[in-house]
């Protein structure tokens, strides 16, 4: 790495189909909003020769085309492909977005790639969720590299970074995390700043001058030599620590000089095992330029560092029964295994898939099997369905370049499988096969939405079946007690963006209107109530009356009735009529308009008519009986409590408790869970929690997560129960 000549590629930077997995690399760019990934993928495109000058360019197309709202600033809010060539091999660049909220494009990346490029920007440095990504791809062994950006900053210090990784990455080794180059500042400006103009490339310790605008290699002076010394020794000490030739630490301690091409094949198998991790250096090319500072650098590592697809395993699978199935890794010539990561729909084509081929080749036109594991409670289907792919195509920006085939290892855009959603599993019609899908988080906060007129009402559930289509860290509810349409987000920013989608792209108006939780009553002692309708306006009329007692069960009871009348005071026949009456009144409320639970209902007497009496005339009895009872009662309104587990950094663990106390909620344990996190058990009402996602957040400066459940429907405190009867019309 470091000691190759490169000519610029010019146009042919353009990627086209691989022919054999080996000559691809497929690389996700990590890193937290406003760190320069997406600027580091343009410099990247530039330097390869897929664009012709710095910037969003090229014949009317974006280097980085996502969908972006306006919340603030212009967020990216999508996954995003740039393929491009370099030096024969196809890179397949998966940029992410940077924001908490759509960590479900971050994980659709990390399943489309095979090694991690953890973006840290220089002036800002390494945040909680980083950290918590960067933890996820150590579960699963997935190499990483980190690059520096932002070295323009007046506040850039490489150095510094370079520690800070170490210490946030390198766990109990922080010799695994350590520069393969280190910047050189050229003359100071006027303001005091010095620019980094070139790097000095530690193992070959050749200089690599970008002050023109390209590359040039040169031969690094006395001064330069002296500044890398250090460095240099701690790098050759960390790779051979790596190495899987035993004798070549003692080797080395013994004063012998180890041959390059040995370090650099050592450092590579490092890297791609997942056991070290380099830090390198890049800025964007200056206007007119046409190479980026340590883009060279960077592109070297991801084709000689970073792993083949031949080398990762291939994913679990079953066929659609369960059956498990193995599959050879990486074989073009196997059986069709593909994955869609990612589900777009574009206002020409229709809907857009990226898709992992894992197996065999995807070629256009052919027929292929699309199961998929469905997500019921996310509004999701399972799918089990024969589709024809349509085109082909690599894109670039709004640009997509036809392809004749996609091999195993590879990536593509598929056209038009309508049915085929983000995590199906694409395979031989006559072999259909389907892959364990990839966790994805839950999605904690609601936003309630009512059509804004009867014409959006029309085109509302068509409009929310293609949204959560797209984008499976959505979850649509269709709430049968609050009789609400929510959609489940994962953050403001999310559900922004929802609503923007819904607005200009399927042409929904909604209006967001405050979610409801799920309250019920009970009755909090015993009581009795008399219902009697009677009425005679000529003909038949109307003649019920019942005596009914009720009292209070234990929680999850539901609704009891019991009959104990004595000597036939009710008919038999109209029994069962009081009870239907009595329930529909139960489920209607006695107080707030909420539906009542865990009571027992007992028929004690009652009286009927020979002609007059009727199932309608009971029901409506059974009705009233219930209402007197509960006029004569204290009535407890319940809400709904769920139990809430948060996982967060010990030093915030104070603030999270304090916080939930403060939601009336009561804290039942702690434990540790290892890398300096705490688990936080609680019990908290869900009316406290409703946007427990923003505010956990912003307490933890997102190092923190929460899952939650429902636990029980239990009474709320008299005050707070009190305005909400207040609240209701017919309380």
């Amino acid at each position: 790495m470091g000691d190759k000549a490169h000519a610029h590629p010019g146009a042919a930077g353009r990627a086209t189909a691989a022919d054999h997995p080996a000559s691809v690399r497929n690389v996700v760019l990590v890193g937290h909003s406003g760190s320069g990934k997406t600027t580091l993928v343009e410099a990247l495109a530039l330097t390869a020769g897929a664009v012709n000058r710095a910037g969003r360019v090229e014949d009317g197309g974006t280097v980085s085309d996502y969908d972006e709202i306006e919340h603030r600033q212009q967020r990216s809010v999508q996954l995003s492909l740039v393929p491009v060539d370099w030096d024969g091999y196809k890179i397949n660049i998966l940029d992410t977005p940077g924001y908490a909220d759509f960590v479900g494009e971050l994980r659709a990346g990390l399943r489309a790639a095979d090694a991690a490029l953890f973006v840290v920007s220089a002036s800002d440095g390494v945040d909680g969720s980083t950290r918590m990504v960067w933890e996820e791809c150590a579960a699963v062994g997935m190499p990483r590299a980190i690059v520096v950006t932002h070295l323009e900053s007046a506040r850039a210090d490489f150095e510094e970074m370079t520690r800070i990784c170490a210490e946030a990455f390198g766990g109990d080794d922080p010799d695994a995390v350590l520069p393969l180059y280190l910047p050189l500042r050229g003359p100071e400006a006027p303001d005091g700043h010095a620019p980094v103009t070139g790097l000095i490339g530690l193992l070959t310790q050749r200089l690599f001058d970008y002050a023109s605008g390209e590359r040039k290699e040169a031969e690094p002076g006395p001064e330069q030599r002296q500044l890398i010394e250090d460095a240099r020794n701690r790098l050759i000490e960390g790779i051979i620590a790596e190495s899987e030739d035993e004798t070549l630490m003692d080797r080395y301690l013994g004063g012998e000089e180890i041959d390059l091409k040995t370090l650099v094949q050592d450092l590579e198998r490092a890297v791609a095992r997942g056991t070290f991790f380099p830090v390198l250096a890049a800025a964007p090319a200056a206007e007119g330029a046409r190479q980026g500072l340590g883009t060279v650098e960077l592109l070297e590592l991801v084709t000689g560092g970073f792993p083949t697809p031949l080398e990762r395993p291939a994913p679990s699978v079953t066929t659609p029964d369960g059956t498990a199935r193995a599959v050879e890794a990486c074989d073009p010539d196997g059986p069709l295994l593909a994955e869609v990561v990612k589900t777009a729909s574009d206002p020409y084509v229709g809907r857009v898939s990226l898709v992992r081929v894992f197996s065999g080749t995807l070629r256009p036109d052919a027929t292929v099997h699309v199961s998929g594991h469905g997500l019921t409670d996310r509004g999701h289907e399972d799918h089990d369905v024969d589709e024809r792919i349509g085109t082909l195509s690599a894109p670039f920006g709004k640009q997509q370049r036809a392809l004749t085939h996609c091999i195993a290892g590879d990536l593509a855009s598929v056209a038009k499988l309508n049915r085929a959603e983000t995590g199906d599993t694409l395979s031989a019609k006559d072999d259909p096969l389907l892959i364990e899908p990839w966790r994805m988080p839950d999605p904690l906060l609601p936003l309630a939405i009512e059509a804004h007129s009867k014409a959006d009402e029309d085109k509302l559930s068509q409009g929310l079946g293609r949204l959560v289509a797209e984008d499976p860290t959505m979850r649509l509810e269709q709430n049968p007690a609050t009789h609400q349409v929510v959609l489940w987000c994962l953050g403001e920013a999310h559900a922004d963006v929802a609503l923007e989608r819904l607005r200009n792209r399927y042409g929904v108006q909604v209006d967001v209107v405050p979610h409801k939780v799920s309250l019920r009553e009970t009755f909090a002692s015993t009581s009795s109530g008399r219902g009697r309708h009677v009425k005679q306006s000529g003909g038949h009329g109307q003649f019920a009356i019942c005596e009914i007692e009720v009292e209070p069960l234990p929680n999850g009871s539901g609704i009891e009735f019991v009959d104990k009348v004595i000597g036939g005071a009710v008919p038999r026949q109209f029994i069962p009529s009081v009870e239907k009456g009595v329930r529909a009144q139960a489920a209607r409320g006695v107080a707030a308009g909420y539906p009542l639970i865990d009571v027992r209902v007992t028929l004690r007497d009652g009286k009927a008519h020979s002609v007059d009496s009727s199932d309608a005339a009971f029901q409506t009895a059974g009705a009233l009986a219930l209402r007197e009872a509960a006029a004569d009662a204290r009535i407890h309104l319940l809400e709904p409590v769920a139990e809430v587990s948060v996982l967060v950094g010990d030093d915030y663990v104070g603030a999270v408790m304090s916080d939930l106390s403060g939601r009336r909620g009561r804290v039942v344990g702690t434990e540790q869970a290892g890398g300096g996190r705490t688990l936080v058990r609680a019990e908290v009402p869900e009316i406290e929690i409703g946007r427990y996602a923003v505010d956990l957040r912003s307490i933890s400066h997102g190092t923190a997560r929460f899952d939650r459940h429902y636990a029980r429907h239990e009474p709320m405190p008299q005050q707070i129960a009190e305005r909400i009867r207040e609240r209701t019309p017919d309380s």
